[in-house]
């Protein structure tokens, strides 16, 4: 099925309809104003959107939010919900950067408190912050017998060895920890790959971005969230490393081997997928658990990392300088949940793939201290521009499994935005538009330039005007750390 031939039709000016059509079980939805919408027209991610609705067991309609496009199997933006019993979990639903996630730290400090030091934080960010494939720190190194401690137990791995408080626990998604985790399903290449893993930024679109809170939406939100105009943010945005790499692969090929005697038909064989209740599916879910505990450990290692730089710059300790904890979303992630559909509570594995949970106001799962106003939502944009920060809606609860985007969404690839970029100076442009630059290399710039991406707040008016996100507040970057 290719996207030229693919039927589409517009249901209002905020959603787009993919009408079944072939074998699909059900219909398609896309998120998407007429702006984004000419970008997608000739994208495969349209194809794949299509694809996922072959899908033994889903739940409702294939998803995809304004962010998608082109990825793995799943579109990137995509969001599937699967029945726990008649189901399947596929790795491609989820993506190589397991638990890919985004965590906002506030603070108590003004934007002109370090307006003036910006090359000072950015240097201690780069110094502190490992970057690229492995720790240069040598006062912290994963011993063999605390891996498997963290796969099992995530950021509470962390907390418990004196990285953070307990009560930032409360302020990650799922407190942590993804139930089920099991590292005795998890290859031994996988383990050795994230030995020197933990507490490291990577590269690619992973960074840590100190920057301002510019503008406020939604005042009681905000109060509730901690945040307050001009108040300086640091976002941090990393994943499971080369040991969720290692799990996608492992069970891609696995999956691609014993796919058969499912009898699953597929339009795509990145599409590989094994039954919810198999002993491989099972498995996966373990082992795909076990490294979105990794990626909650590296982030909280790396939050006292970031306290630790601060500290040394302005040195105050990072309590005198207000330092907390907003939230920590997956973006990257299957998980079972219950979900009203039809009237009816149901239980499913929802699959995120470049999407973010985006639970309601009154949720259960959501902190004392922000359940009137539902999940603090992080939606990063590109280094050069804007990030938003939502909050979860009712209507999101009804129409996407409490789901929303996640960020800008590529425009180019990474090869052409590379081509775009030559003979240009990313750092020098992004220093004359007053954001300070870090980078181990000078390809990362080229391919994370600003025009790589969609303008998030294009993404984000989509979201919010059609109810999946509420406006709370939008940031300024002033500095930027990349791998």
């Amino acid at each position: 099925m290719a996207s030229k031939g693919l039927r589409w039709e517009r249901l209002d000016e905020l959603r787009v309809l993919i009408p079944r059509q072939g074998e699909m079980r059900t219909e398609g939805l896309v998120y998407a104003d007429e702006k984004i919408f000419r970008g997608l027209e000739e994208d495969e991610a349209l194809t794949q959107v299509a694809n996922v609705a072959w899908l033994p067991g889903i739940v409702g309609r294939s998803l995809a939010m304004p962010d998608i496009h082109w990825g793995y199997g799943f579109p990137i933006g995509g969001v599937a919900a699967f029945d726990v019993n008649e189901g399947i979990v596929s790795p491609g639903g989820v993506g190589y950067d397991i638990n890919c996630g985004v965590r906002l730290i506030r603070t108590s400090m003004e934007r002109d408190e370090i307006t003036g030091r910006l090359k000072e934080i950015a240097d201690a960010l780069f110094s502190y912050v490992p970057c690229g494939v492995g720790s240069r720190r040598k006062d912290f190194k994963l011993k063999g017998k605390d891996q498997k401690g963290v796969l099992r137990d995530g950021a509470r791995w962390a907390v418990q060895r004196g990285f953070g408080a307990p009560e930032d626990l409360a302020h990650i998604e799922e407190n942590g920890a993804i139930p089920g985790a099991d590292p005795s399903v998890v290859s031994p290449r996988a383990l050795k790959r994230g030995k020197d893993q933990a507490g490291t930024l990577g590269s690619g679109n992973h960074f840590v971005e100190v920057g301002f809170v510019e503008q406020i939406f939604d005042e009681p939100a905000a109060r509730a969230f901690g945040l307050f105009k001009d108040q300086v943010t640091v976002f941090l945005h990393s994943g499971s490393r080369g040991l969720g790499h290692q799990v996608c692969d492992d069970y891609i090929k696995l999956l691609m081997a014993v796919g058969p005697k499912f009898g699953i038909k597929l339009p795509d064989r990145q599409l590989c997928c094994a039954p919810v209740t198999s002993k491989e599916g099972q498995d996966y879910l373990a082992a795909m658990a076990a490294a979105a505990n990794f990626a909650f450990a590296n982030r909280q290692i790396m939050y006292h990392f970031i306290k630790e730089a601060f500290e040394k710059v302005f040195r105050k300790s990072a309590e005198n300088m207000g330092f907390g904890l907003v939230y920590d979303v997956c973006h990257n992630i299957a998980k079972k949940e219950t979900h009203e559909v039809h009237g009816q509570k149901v239980r499913v594995v929802v699959h995120r793939k470049g999407a973010t949970r985006a639970f309601g106001p009154g949720h259960p799962d959501l902190p004392d201290d922000y359940r009137a106003f539902g999940q603090p939502v992080l939606i990063p944009g590109d280094m050069g521009r804007y990030s938003y920060v939502l909050a979860g809606t009712d209507t999101a609860m009804a129409e996407t499994f409490g789901s929303t985007c996640h960020g800008a969404g590529r425009l180019m690839s990474r090869g052409r935005a590379k081509k775009m970029a030559k003979g240009r100076a990313i750092n020098r442009e992004l220093e004359d538009a007053g954001i300070t630059v870090r980078s181990a290399g000078k390809h990362t710039l080229k391919e994370e330039m600003p025009e790589a991406y969609k303008d998030v707040a294009d993404v984000v008016d989509v979201v919010a005007r059609a109810g999946l996100g509420r406006k709370v507040a939008r940031l300024r970057p002033l500095a930027v750390i990349k791998g």
